[in-house]
């Protein structure tokens, strides 16, 4: 199969895809049109089917593996796949696995330096509460170490999630060191929980799309609560420890309109912010470059970074 991060303009493409999303829409002169997103192991591609009703388009659902016929065409800067024939893949014309967005790191891996940074933890409550979340409960376990660490943006394969968190983790563990100001447990504590919330805030693959209580709630409030039940199940649970340890969780974005009910007001909450926030841009840099493909020219201007960006050249 041809994978989507290799496809360029003018392409013709015959291939099976993971249809993420489908939506009915009308164009301005009152035409109807199916609008797609077709994904595989390597991205998504925009997907057009300009006229629904012609033959050779057969039934299919999203969430369905479709075998289309189209033509790579640019528009708005993005690529853009229009569909002149598809029909709806049978079990054993494809791997599962060519379209699921993974990590590079190993799950049993990356597993392992988690449990690792959790016996670092020496607090008596910090230590237990990390045990009962990320050792004892199978159920959460799952889910965390297959989900994404967001919908787009940065992270957002199976396994990005525990990736995230271990970078983050590992910065604060920088900070710590090099700060003796910060409280290591409890900025350790932080940095691997801050975003547990959103393993009900995305749901799994293949759809990776926000859920009803992620939509209303968020991931930081979320995690917040999430962290205050497990607190009540831990006898004797310092109360002013809980709340540090939630203020850095509510904290986390740095600012209101990112996202964050609160603003950091503990030095633990200033550094957590600081190392999610430096991991994210990275890896969301990262990303851009890669599918860049090594290319070193002007990508033009992108809004997160709010700069015209370019992979650095040879020295």
């Amino acid at each position: 199969m041809r994978f989507i991060n290799e496809l360029h303009e003018g392409d013709r493409l015959n291939g099976i895809y993971l249809c993420k999303q489908k939506q009915s829409a009308m164009t301005k002169n009152g035409k109807p049109y199916e609008n797609l997103i077709l994904q595989d192991k390597t991205g998504v591609l925009d997907g057009k089917i300009w006229d629904p009703n012609s033959l050779g388009i057969d039934d299919f659902d999203a969430l369905d593996y479709i075998d289309v016929v189209g033509d790579v065409t640019t528009f708005a800067g993005a690529m853009q796949l229009n569909i002149k024939r598809v029909r709806k893949a049978q079990e054993g014309e494809y791997d599962p696995a060519d379209y699921l967005p993974v990590s590079e790191n190993s799950t049993d891996d990356m597993y392992g330096q988690l449990l690792a940074m959790i016996k670092s933890v020496k607090n008596e409550y910090l230590s237990a509460l990390l045990n009962k979340l990320f050792v004892e409960d199978k159920e959460f376990l799952k889910s965390f170490q297959e989900h994404s660490a967001a919908k787009t943006v940065h992270h957002g394969f199976i396994g990005g999630l525990m990736e995230h968190t271990l970078s983050v983790t590992k910065l604060c563990d920088y900070m710590a060191a090099a700060y003796p100001l910060l409280k290591r447990d409890l900025l350790f504590t932080a940095s691997l929980l801050h975003d547990v919330g959103k393993t009900k805030e995305l749901s799994s693959f293949p759809l990776n799309d926000y859920t009803d209580e992620g939509q209303l709630l968020g991931h930081i409030i979320i995690g917040a609560q999430m962290i205050h039940d497990l607190a009540k199940e831990i006898p004797d649970f310092p109360v002013t420890l809980e709340n540090q340890l939630v203020h850095c969780i509510l904290a986390h974005h740095g600012e209101l309109e990112y996202g964050s009910p609160k603003k950091p007001a503990l030095a633990e909450a200033v550094a957590l912010n600081l190392a999610d926030n430096t991991d994210a841009r990275m890896e969301t840099l990262t990303e851009i470059f890669a599918a860049d493909k090594g290319k070193k020219e002007w990508l033009g201007y992108n809004r997160l970074f709010e700069s015209n960006l370019r992979r650095t050249g040879d020295v």
